[in-house]
């Protein structure tokens, strides 16, 4: 039995080719992200043989184990990926059709049972024989659904349905080695078993403190794109120099950047909301880790060729510190806020939009 064991691959689906380079990088990290989540649910004592493209190739020498406590392995990599693909779509700024599709993405995963060989490459063992060949030709069937769970018969010959919702089917596929035959189930079901995804509170307790707002010929799309991307804030907001340190490829809600000021000080803060809407309203909301203020921007469309753009600042319910702020700091704050829109005229003005946006 040394040289037989289960061979199990979890295979993603779903991403068109896109030929635009920005979004071939957001997709290919989303991938990666995801291939991490499957690795970190492999509970089952699984080896990784080799990492292939959108799937992992996973391995166990020994005789068959159970079905059942593969369907366990199965059910806790397909609700960790679709946990974090629920997660990130609602924390997500990037538009990108990459981004925005991500949540549709799909896994299916190939269980067989056969004879191979590890073939020893650096810290991997690749495997080698014709069940590897056979595992893989797997992949492509004839299944019409995207999320399933695959099973040959030399896994199992009659599985047992383990839950109210599954129901077997079977299938053969004609590969080099002959005619393999399958059963498969859908795994559809258990995305109703995810829990929702955590959301970042906002500003629900706290006290605006003030509110301006300004008009501009340019559209939507322009308004959103300069406004939410961190690298443009110094060219129209006073005081910033840079915002360095975005902990993330992908910034999302929770993510943690550092605004630069020029008098030398920086101030930590994080994305605390985003809710994307080009047809009404855009909120984008800053928090800083220190003294937990908010800045609150709404971007609104007035027209095919005009927007507004409302600054916010909140404040934790403080009484003392809201009257000393409307006392000694307000006037001042709203005039850099002021100023912040008129210089972002200009800006928006010189703004080129990138397609995926």
């Amino acid at each position: 039995m040394e040289n037989r064991g289960l061979l199990f691959i979890p295979d993603i689906s779903g991403f068109t080719k896109f030929v635009n380079d920005v979004e071939i990088e957001h997709s290919r990290f989303i991938i990666q992200q995801l291939l991490e989540v499957l690795i970190k649910a492999n509970d089952a004592g699984l080896e990784i043989s080799e990492i292939e493209g959108d799937a992992i190739l996973f391995y166990k020498f020994g005789e068959p184990q159970k079905l059942e406590s593969l369907y366990k392995q199965v059910e806790k990599m397909f609700q960790a990926f679709h946990q974090y693909l629920i997660a990130y779509d609602n924390r997500k700024i990037c538009q990108c059709k990459a981004c925005i599709s991500a949540v549709d993405l799909s896994l299916k995963v190939i269980t067989h049972y056969g004879e191979f060989t590890p073939l020893n490459v650096q810290r991997f063992n690749k495997l080698i024989g014709k069940d590897v060949i056979v595992a893989h030709q797997l992949l492509k069937n004839d299944i019409p659904q995207h999320e399933y769970w695959l099973v040959t018969t030399e896994l199992d010959k009659e599985p047992t349905e383990f839950t109210k919702w599954m129901h077997w089917d079977s299938s053969t596929k004609q590969t080099e080695n002959g005619e393999i035959s399958f059963h498969y189930t859908q795994l559809g079901p258990l995305k109703k078993e995810i829990l929702p995804a955590f959301t970042q509170p906002d500003i629900d307790k706290k006290t605006k403190m003030l509110s301006v707002s300004k008009d501009y010929a340019i559209d939507i799309k322009t308004l959103c794109y300069t406004v939410v991307h961190f690298e443009f804030r110094h060219l129209w907001y006073p005081g910033i120099k840079a915002i360095d340190e975005v902990e993330h490829f992908l910034p999302g809600i929770g993510s943690r950047h550092r605004h630069v000021l020029e008098n030398g000080k920086t101030e930590l803060m994080y994305i605390s909301s985003f809710v994307y809407d080009p047809e009404g309203k855009t909120i984008f909301s800053e928090t800083n880790e220190k003294d937990k203020n908010t800045f609150r921007f709404i971007a609104e469309k007035t027209g095919e060729h005009s927007s507004r753009l409302t600054l916010e600042t909140y404040f934790q319910s403080n009484i003392i510190k809201q009257a000393l702020f409307n006392r000694l700091e307000k006037k001042k704050k709203e005039k850099e806020l002021q100023q912040s829109l008129e210089r972002l005229d200009k800006v928006l003005k010189e703004m080129i939009v990138p397609l995926e946006f």
